[in-house]
């Protein structure tokens, strides 16, 4: 697969706790030089970003992070914040533990709020696979499926596990209704990056491709 269908795929990602702005800046100037999808940034720096990029690259961020229980209203006003700031995707994460107590319609209404919180913006719902039992996972499909999210995303990074090449398979058996497919945490090479992608993902969230990207052009060109 062309590295430039891998990387225009790619949410460009630094979310660590020390990022400061000088190094989201710098993963927004290598995200316009690679031309990914996006930039996936701390909701901290949005405003900053978005002006920055100026149009230039999407700006997503992540709302509920990383560990989900943050209540409904909470995360909608958060959402609704960040597209005020300038965000033009954000990556939501559900309440995992409503979802293995038998609450599916609870995180349904969750997600809901947020998209209606963010209106046209790019919702991605993220359920912590690395958390789920098979059946959990299979629940969390249908969950997103019926939900006005426009992606299910595998995991943040930030827990015991990230995306398997097992669970985008599984996602890409049981989404329904047009939902696109987000891998992300643990894509350590190009080649994980393509197997993912032709498993079914659309978008892969990583801090590594653009790296991978530049280590190959240095020896092959890009």
């Amino acid at each position: 697969m062309d590295v430039k269908k891998i990387l225009a795929a790619c949410d460009h990602t630094l979310l660590s706790r020390t990022a400061s702005l000088e190094d989201i800046k710098r993963l927004i100037d290598e995200g316009i030089e690679y031309s990914v999808a996006s930039v996936c940034i701390p909701p901290c720096y949005v405003k900053a970003a978005s002006e920055y990029s100026a149009g230039r690259l999407a700006v997503c961020t992540v709302i509920g992070f990383p560990n989900g229980y943050s209540t409904s209203g909470v995360k909608a006003a958060e959402a609704f914040q960040a597209v005020l700031d300038g965000a033009d995707e954000i990556d939501m994460v559900i309440n995992v533990a409503a979802l293995k107590s038998g609450d599916s319609e609870g995180v349904l209404r969750e997600i809901n709020a947020v998209k209606a919180a963010v209106g046209d913006k790019i919702l991605k719902v993220i359920v912590e696979t690395c958390l789920l039992t098979q059946e959990e996972k299979i629940e969390a499909c249908r969950v997103v499926s019926a939900s006005d999210a426009d992606f299910i995303k595998t995991s943040t990074g930030f827990s015991t596990g990230g995306a398997t090449k097992e669970d985008i398979a599984l996602f890409a058996r049981y989404m329904t209704g047009g939902k696109r497919i987000k891998a992300a945490g643990g894509i350590a090479s190009l080649a994980d990056a393509e197997d993912f992608l032709r498993l079914g993902a659309s978008r892969l969230g990583t801090s590594r491709i653009v790296k991978l990207a530049r280590a190959e052009s240095a020896t092959e060109g890009y």
